[in-house]
């Protein structure tokens, strides 16, 4: 596969603040990388050093195997970069901004409607062309932050908070088109929300304080069929044998259980064999996976059951 980003040793400080420190990453085509982290662990310094938007204090960045200290111009024409808040303007139409974006991307004159249109069909903007920013939504300026990144067709995408602020379904229709942008595209994007990260990440990269502290795929750590189910008066494991057709269960302290689904079953069905049983159901919750459990972990918050 193609590499995109190659990283070395990178680090960043401010003043005597580190807040980055001895990164490294490799980003192929085709790849969402994720970086989890809570506030102020260093994921939009990051995407600020990759992007070249900072100087990094040590360490190397190559974009598809150019020195972005060397050659800056050369490698920034391999990304696109959408920052947390977008950068618009809003006295202007979607087109006009659209066109200027394009004009700093040096397309060529001839180009610029062609990839307009392309840009703002992947990105849902078709009928949006002649209105102006200040009049668009919260979850349309995301859409023209993105169109604006992908006008000039980067192999590469670094998106920082991409659904920072958006609602539930603003939130799912950016997921799927990042997600059909994966196709053809290889793409980092940070976050603090670990079920955005698990979504839409072939991959994940925890920092916490500046540094690394996790790096592995995504797909081991995807919800499994685990619950923990708290049943109310004196349950026993033998009560549970009715939910034979829908789960196997194993006791793991007083009315408390661990509840693995047997293929084809859900959680409303677990839960409607509970109560079919005449059982009080108290608590029904998924089992964290392995990435949930890493993450709390690391910065301090993990419950105490």
């Amino acid at each position: 596969m193609e590499t995109l980003v190659f990283a070395t040793n990178l680090s960043r400080d401010f003043g005597r603040h580190p807040a980055l420190s001895n990164l490294d990453l490799c980003l192929e085509r085709g790849q969402v990388l994720g970086l989890l982290g809570p506030n102020g662990a260093g994921k939009t310094t990051c995407l600020r050093l990759l992007s070249g938007l900072l100087a990094p204090s040590s360490g190397r960045i190559e974009i598809l195997g150019i020195d972005l200290a060397r050659r800056p111009l050369a490698a920034k024409r391999h990304l696109g970069y959408l920052p947390e808040r977008p950068p618009l303007y809003p006295e202007l139409r979607v087109d006009e901004y659209l066109t200027h974006c394009a004009q700093l991307h040096r397309l060529p004159r001839r180009a610029i409607p062609a990839a307009i249109a392309t840009a703002k069909q992947r990105c849902g903007l078709e009928d949006q062309g002649r209105r102006l920013i200040a009049k668009l939504s919260r979850g349309y300026r995301q859409r023209l932050g993105l169109a604006q990144a992908i006008l000039h067709r980067p192999p590469l995408l670094i998106l920082d908070e991409p659904t920072e602020g958006l609602d539930p379904v603003q939130m799912r229709e950016l997921r799927q088109l990042i997600r059909d942008l994966a196709q053809d595209t290889g793409i980092i994007l940070s976050s603090h929300l670990l079920p955005e990260v698990q979504s839409v990440c072939d991959r994940v990269m925890i920092l916490h304080r500046g540094r690394v502290r996790f790096d592995a795929e995504t797909r081991a750590a995807r919800p499994t069929n685990l619950w923990r189910v708290r049943l109310g008066g004196e349950t026993h494991i033998m009560h549970l044998t009715a939910l034979d057709p829908v789960a196997g269960a194993i006791a793991i302290g007083p009315n408390r259980f661990q509840v693995e689904l047997r293929e084809g079953s859900n959680s409303s069905d677990l839960a409607r064999a509970i109560l079919r049983s005449g059982l009080e159901l108290f608590e029904l919750v998924p089992e964290r996976t392995d990435l949930e459990r890493t993450f709390f972990d690391l910065i301090g918050a993990e419950e105490h059951a």
